[in-house]
């Protein structure tokens, strides 16, 4: 069970509470450049084991910006 403390909440209407600190902080300072499809993108991939920068590949080639 992830602790709810450690959560920074929504970035863009998206629940990042099962990714870490550190991946949450960077999703919502990314997220101001990218859409909410991207940041989906971007979690799901995260969640099945990608890196950051990994998933954000994914993510612009799925989505786009």
């Amino acid at each position: 069970m992830v602790d709810k403390s450690k959560c920074i909440g929504k970035v863009k209407g998206v629940d990042v509470c099962s990714l870490t600190m550190r991946q949450q902080k960077d999703l919502k300072r990314h997220s101001v450049h990218h859409t909410k499809k991207h940041i989906v993108a971007m979690v799901k991939a995260m969640n099945n084991g990608e890196s950051f920068s990994q998933s954000h590949k994914t993510a612009m080639k799925k989505t786009g910006k």
